[in-house]
């Protein structure tokens, strides 16, 4: 479960980024977060993985107080939160297995259990036949997919995705939805944040509007009305 309650984030200069924020999103949920840029569904979704605090408020996931975390619980919250970027993130240094086994490393598996669980999340994203590649030599659609490996990797309850196919071509987006919405499924919560109409007109999840910092709708089922 997550819970927003009152929340407010104020940036330097007083810039609003949420607004008196209240929500409540229970487990195994499919969430779109649609509104303009600079609405604040970066913000909501950075508060989850305590990249930023509120400024006032309390965000909790289960029975945890996110702002009241301390550093040596971080680790305990990313077992639980798994995030996408729009941009990848990928070490381009380091294979397809190894970037989604860095996750993995960082919660300090073995390297027996990480090699199974990497494989069982390469065939997830349909990636199990380019493991030993590097992110140059895949396509943009291939490096989301990794990228989506990565933060499931380690179990994650909670998948974040900040416009993961803010980037690619419809063809390529349908394609990522679909694992992200497979993973869903599997009975993993999932927050995404799009400005893609199609996407949320077809899939009819719950959908939370945001502008201007609050939530000025919030519909099950629901299409992009813009």
């Amino acid at each position: 479960m997550i819970l927003f309650n009152g929340v407010e984030k104020k940036y330097p200069g007083e810039v609003t980024g949420l607004d008196s924020i209240s929500v409540r999103i229970e487990d195994g949920e499919f969430v779109f977060l649609v509104g303009p840029s600079g609405a604040g569904k970066t913000t909501l979704l950075k508060l989850l993985i305590r990249e930023i605090i509120p400024t006032s408020g309390t965000v909790c996931i289960d029975d945890w107080e996110i702002n009241k975390l301390s550093s040596r619980q971080l680790p305990l919250l990313r077992r639980k939160v798994g995030f996408v970027f729009q941009d990848f993130k990928l070490l381009m240094d380091r294979t397809i297995f190894e970037n989604i086994a860095v996750s993995l490393e960082i919660l300090g598996k073995g390297s027996s259990e990480i090699k199974e669980r990497v494989y069982e999340v390469m065939k997830i994203v349909h990636l199990e036949e380019k493991s030993n590649y590097f992110p140059k030599q895949l396509s943009f659609g291939e490096q989301q997919r990794v990228a989506i490996g990565r933060a499931i990797a380690g179990s994650a309850r909670i998948l974040l995705a900040d416009e993961p196919t803010g980037n690619l071509d419809p063809k390529t987006s349908w394609e990522i939805l679909k694992i992200i919405n497979d993973i869903n499924k599997l009975g993993t919560t999932v927050l995404m944040a799009t400005h893609n109409v199609d996407i949320v007109n077809s899939l009819k999840k719950r959908v939370l509007v945001i502008e201007k910092g609050k939530i000025v709708k919030d519909t099950k089922k629901s299409k992009y009305a813009k």
